[in-house]
């Protein structure tokens, strides 16, 4: 007789979840049953709504996590939100063990004084809606009075936004870049991006690849001044213990510093060792400047870290767009570290609370585990340590109910994977016909309706 098989719910369909279940099917030695749950009808998380428009070689990945959806053993359930449609005490009655791989779509807040203006934005928000993401796509941009950006941070987030402000509209434009956004963008009257970092650029979060690409922007001035690019004393003391990328970069930002400039309609100027102090606002609440302090570096528990030096002015800006770390947020039902803002946990297993006990068949992996840290294929070592506690702690499988019926009979629209495949057939469809690689489903219920009448 062959052996029940182990029924696994992964809930969330990012890279996480994908590298979960291909980690799971690949060291499993027991027949397994894995549900990818997301609440949105589409799959690939991050990838889809995350990935820069312009960077479709870096969206192609979405391929291989496709084949994982091609396993028998493999279903997706999409449009099922936790917490919503179904608890967790419903997933712990239908599954042996369930995985939350439910990443960090918040956004940190960067309490300053004037934050509260229409005007100050999270890059994270903006990032989702230039992407079409359903649950952003009608934010309000008002770019059409935007001269002067400052985007505070410069990881690869900050840099992918500088890129989208700054780039060729038409190229933009055979992306599948949110037609909303493009619009905006092209009535945009934008002449300069600061891109501005609290220390120097040997300690910027940007990869060597990322900084590269946008030295390499065509018809955009990308600069900095020698003193931004100037290697300081506490920085030089650290760089023997440095990341092998912080020599890299320092040299492609000091490349930046001996460019000339060619006076093009657009620039980006990179920034080191500033720190917003606050948003000058109007008396009608609108911003019209940020106050910008000067730091110096110094060494503190063996890493530069930045102290003001009482230096200040105003930067005469009309957008700044924050961009200074994604955040988890807390699930009905899920243990959640508001400190962290991450699940708690032990090795991937889920806690009760920080150092609180394990709950049995509960584990996260991604994002939701570690907090936002690393790029796509970072998620890979991460899944495969889960996927080997989980299989470690399996016993005998009890019979378990399919969850599907359940949800349908409640009147929730599961969308599968070959809903998802014909949505995604239908957006390349639309996107083709328009010249460009697709054309998003711009809401979820666009998503259904075009479902329930083909």
């Amino acid at each position: 007789m062959s052996q029940r098989p182990f029924h696994v719910a992964i809930v969330g369909a990012g890279p996480a979840g994908f590298y979960t279940a291909a980690a799971l099917l690949k060291q499993a030695t027991v027949p397994l049953k894995i549900d990818l749950i997301d609440r949105l009808p589409s799959p690939y998380g991050l990838v889809r709504w995350g990935v820069a428009p312009d960077h479709q070689t870096v969206k192609g990945i979405e391929r291989a996590f496709f084949r994982t959806f091609q396993r028998p053993e493999v279903r997706f359930l999409g449009n099922v939100a936790l917490g919503h449609d179904v608890s967790v005490a419903e997933l712990q009655a239908h599954y042996h063990a369930i995985v939350y791989t439910i990443g960090n779509e918040g956004f940190r807040k960067i309490g300053l004084p004037g934050q509260q203006c229409a005007q100050v934005r999270s890059a994270t928000e903006f990032v989702f809606w230039y992407n079409d993401h359903p649950h952003h796509h009608d934010r309000d941009f008002d770019l059409g009075n935007v001269r002067r950006v400052a985007i505070i941070g410069v990881g690869n987030v900050a840099v992918d936004v500088a890129r989208i402000l700054a780039k060729d509209r038409d190229a933009l434009a055979e992306t599948d870049i949110s037609p909303l956004a493009l619009a905006a963008l092209r009535a945009a009257p934008i002449e300069e991006i600061l891109l501005m970092g609290r220390r120097g650029p040997a300690q910027a979060a940007f990869s060597p690849k990322e900084i590269r690409e946008l030295g390499d922007l065509e018809g955009v001035d990308v600069w900095t001044t020698p003193e931004d690019a100037a290697l300081d004393p506490a920085s030089a003391d650290w760089m023997p213990r440095a990341p092998k990328t912080a020599a890299r970069n320092l040299a492609l930002v000091e490349a930046l510093a001996e460019r000339p400039r060619t006076g093009a309609a657009r620039s980006i100027r990179c920034m080191f060792r500033v720190s917003p102090q606050s948003f000058v606002l109007d008396e009608n609440g609108r911003m019209v400047g940020m106050t910008v302090g000067r730091n110096r570096l110094e060494p503190t528990d063996g890493r530069p870290r930045p102290v003001p030096t009482g230096e200040s002015w105003v930067e005469d800006v009309q957008l700044v767009l924050t961009s200074i770390g994604y955040r988890g947020v807390p699930v009905e039902g899920v243990p959640f570290d508001p400190d962290a803002g991450t699940i708690p946990n032990v090795g991937g297993r889920v806690t009760d609370a920080p150092g609180g006990p394990v709950r049995p068949g509960e584990y996260t992996a991604g994002w939701a585990r570690r907090g936002p840290t690393g790029l796509i294929g970072s998620n890979r070592p991460d899944a495969k340590e889960v996927a080997g506690a989980l299989l470690g702690d399996l016993s005998a499988p009890d019979p378990r109910e399919d969850l599907v019926p359940v949800l349908s009979a409640r009147g929730v629209h599961v969308v599968s994977c070959m809903d998802w495949h014909r949505l995604d057939a239908e957006e390349r469809r639309r996107g083709a016909a328009a010249g460009r690689v697709r054309t998003k489903f711009s809401s979820i219920q666009a998503m259904l309706d075009f479902l329930e009448d083909t």
